[in-house]
């Protein structure tokens, strides 16, 4: 297990070392469970077509609120403890974009900018003038234009697809750390014993010096 871990991570690492270095775009990524929640159906039904996410099982989901139904919806026939991975093979994504796409598990933790910059490659593809696609954040990324944005003119119409990569960028961060909420919560509790220990230890030592003097 370690040494999967390992290797994704050095996956990660060599795909974030290749990137270009453009200037992400200036966004906030909500926190919201309601955001992750959609970020999550657009993952499972638009990112797993090529991705894995292989440290989020689909009884983790039940963190972000989903009720039963929706959790059955999202897991399309498979147990709970089954991680979200692509129904693709590794040759057939190798024959397909001449690489396995990374893992993407961690992927909001890998590259500077986390989620911010999950939201400007989706948002960052464009149409070049000969009519080929390109991405501003990572030029010559293999990965296709998944949410169709860069031939899209509307604006209302590339709001609501922005709408839907910041909720996506919102769930990858939220599956680089699944348990920064439950960790923060505890902290909140082990720093208030602390000082209410430091205080009576405090209180009690200022009695028995007091009897001493």
């Amino acid at each position: 297990m370690i040494a999967r871990v390992r290797r994704a991570l050095v996956l990660l690492v060599l795909c974030a070392a290749s990137a270009g270095a453009a200037e992400l775009p200036k966004v906030d990524i909500p926190a919201t469970a309601a955001a992750r929640r959609h970020g999550a159906e657009t993952a499972t039904v638009v990112c797993l077509g090529c991705h894995n996410l292989r440290f989020i099982r689909y009884g983790d989901l039940a963190q972000l609120g989903f009720n039963p139904e929706a959790l059955e919806r999202l897991r399309q026939g498979k147990a709970a403890s089954d991680t979200l991975k692509t129904e693709l093979t590794p040759e057939m994504l190798r024959d397909t974009f001449g690489l396995v796409p990374p893992d993407l598990s961690l992927m909001a933790r890998a590259r500077d900018g986390g989620p911010a910059y999950i939201y400007g490659l989706l948002t960052g593809f464009y149409q070049k003038p000969d009519g080929s696609v390109d991405n501003r954040v990572f030029p010559g990324v293999k990965m296709p234009d998944v949410l169709g944005i860069s031939g899209v003119q509307d604006p209302a119409q590339r709001g609501a697809l922005e709408d839907q990569a910041r909720d996506v960028a919102a769930f990858l961060g939220w599956s680089a750390d699944p348990h920064a909420g439950e960790r923060r919560r505890l902290g909140v509790y082990v720093l208030t014993y602390l000082c209410l220990l430091t205080g009576m230890l405090y209180l009690s030592k200022r009695r028995i010096w007091s009897r001493l003097g």
